[in-house]
């Protein structure tokens, strides 16, 4: 818990009355519990201001505001008011999490930063499972997209007392953000997982969202650990800019500091992982030799945050998946249908493929449009449609402007659409027990409504 004039002093803001003691912070003024901050954030579109006084007279505690919004219309309020409310959450997040000495692990990559969190979360609680306590209240995990400048602040004012380690993952799509984070987080370990083509609009070149990346570095504690990927071509880039810090890096095919060898089929993988510490085989329940790579990032943080070997293959083993991310899902008429709907950028978009062509019977690739691809959006997706043809996939269903693209370099045996109505009828008509069916597409195409119009429940209609 915090009072205002902590909240103040963290901030560089100023308290209006003393006391108040909250427990919790809220930017969402529609579901602030009882108790909590209200942090009034504005945008283009809102301004959290206009809902100050309902949400203290539901029972916030108090508000986060400006100095202008104070002086018109806080008097008699308890408030904190600030220059920027956006910038003084970060500070106040930053505040909380120095209030705690605990591991902290850092995530970020273009590809794979959800999973390998989620994976180093299983791991740790592994690590720190105690009979009596709900591994989610030990160890702290992002949950969602709450990865930016508004929702990491938020998930470090979620530590408590007994968080015994968290893990946090942090995303960009400009230069600089990853270096704010990373100094508002603090890690003991930051992981990069790769570089690769995502977010170009906001970062032109591989290069530069491969230094992006790197900002992770600046945070780290002073006897911190780096974490990165040796078999990525921005390896050595990160070493510079690990500089003075601890590297422990990961990969399959370089001579790296933890390394795995997998046998990957269907949707698991028997992996051997060696270490400093020894070597583990255990069998990884996730399709792809991608999911390989993230599973043996989340082990190298975990490993540099203290955890053993066995640990690490006995929550690896139990990983159970994230929703939208290649999950298997009983579709219409006996077809298997593969949901990776979360969100797509050409290197996914061949990590999906490639699981898709490791399957048997006949296989359908639904693409949506990749959003972020700055320049070349054109010719990243034509390049996914001839990638699709080169791995054997019988049929193409695009979806959307850009990936008409696609469809044309696929040749023979592609369909496009502009209407998800029409494309969902024309795959109806593809189905059947030895059809294999995957979705994928960028977030802004909400691929999942194709998975949820061929998914079986659908028969009950």
């Amino acid at each position: 818990m915090m009072d205002l004039y902590e909240a103040a002093q963290a901030t560089g803001g100023t308290a209006t009355v003393e006391g108040h003691l909250f427990a919790g912070v809220s930017t969402d003024s529609r579901t602030i519990a009882a108790g909590e901050l209200f942090v009034a954030l504005k945008g283009d579109r809102f301004d959290g201001h206009e809902y100050v006084r309902e949400v203290l007279a539901r029972g916030a505690e108090a508000a986060l505001v400006d100095h202008g919004w104070a002086a018109q219309h806080g008097e008699g309020l308890p408030l904190v008011h600030v220059a920027d409310t956006r910038l003084a959450l970060g500070r106040l997040g930053g505040h909380w999490r120095q209030q705690f000495n605990l591991p902290l692990i850092g995530v970020t990559g273009s590809n794979g930063k959800t999973t390998v969190k989620e994976m180093c979360a299983a791991i740790m609680r592994e690590h720190e499972r105690r009979d009596e306590l709900d591994p989610a209240e030990v160890v702290l995990a992002t949950s969602g997209n709450l990865n930016n400048d508004i929702g990491l602040p938020l998930m470090l004012l979620r530590l408590k007392a007994g968080h015994r380690a968290a893990v946090i993952e942090m995303g960009m799509n400009h230069p600089g953000e990853i270096a704010y984070l990373t100094r508002l987080a603090r890690p003991t370990v930051a992981l990069i997982n790769n570089a690769q083509r995502a977010h170009l609009s906001g970062l032109g070149t591989l290069v530069e969202v491969a230094r992006a990346k790197g900002e992770i570095f600046e945070g780290l504690s002073d006897d911190g650990i780096a974490v990165i990927n040796a078999d990525d071509p921005h390896a050595e880039l990160w070493r510079q800019l690990a500089t003075g810090k601890t590297v422990l890096s990961f990969g399959m095919e370089s001579s790296a500091d933890v390394r795995a060898t997998a046998n990957t089929r269907g949707f698991a993988s028997e992996v051997v992982l060696s270490a400093p510490q020894g070597s583990v085989e255990f069998e990884l329940p996730a399709p792809g030799r991608h999911n390989v790579m993230n599973a043996l990032a989340a082990a190298t943080a975990c490993l540099a945050a203290g955890v053993s070997l066995g640990t690490v293959a006995e929550a690896l083993t139990c990983y159970q998946g994230i929703k939208g991310r290649l999950q298997r899902r009983a579709g219409l008429d006996g077809a298997l249908l593969i949901d990776d709907t979360y969100n797509a950028n050409p290197d996914s978009m061949r990590a999906a493929i490639d699981v898709l062509a490791s399957l048997p019977g006949r296989r359908i690739f639904v693409m949506g449009d990749m959003g972020e691809a700055g320049e070349a959006a054109g010719q990243l997706h034509s390049e996914i449609g001839g990638y699709a043809k080169s791995r054997g996939i019988e049929r193409l269903f695009a979806l959307g402007e850009m990936s008409l693209a696609a469809a044309h370099d696929f040749d023979g045996g592609s369909e496009h659409f502009r209407k998800l109505e029409e494309l969902v009828a024309a795959l109806k008509t593809e189905l059947g027990p030895d059809v294999t069916v995957l979705v994928k597409g960028s977030r802004f195409m909400r691929m999942e409504r194709v998975v949820d119009a061929l998914t079986e429940k659908q028969n009950a209609a």
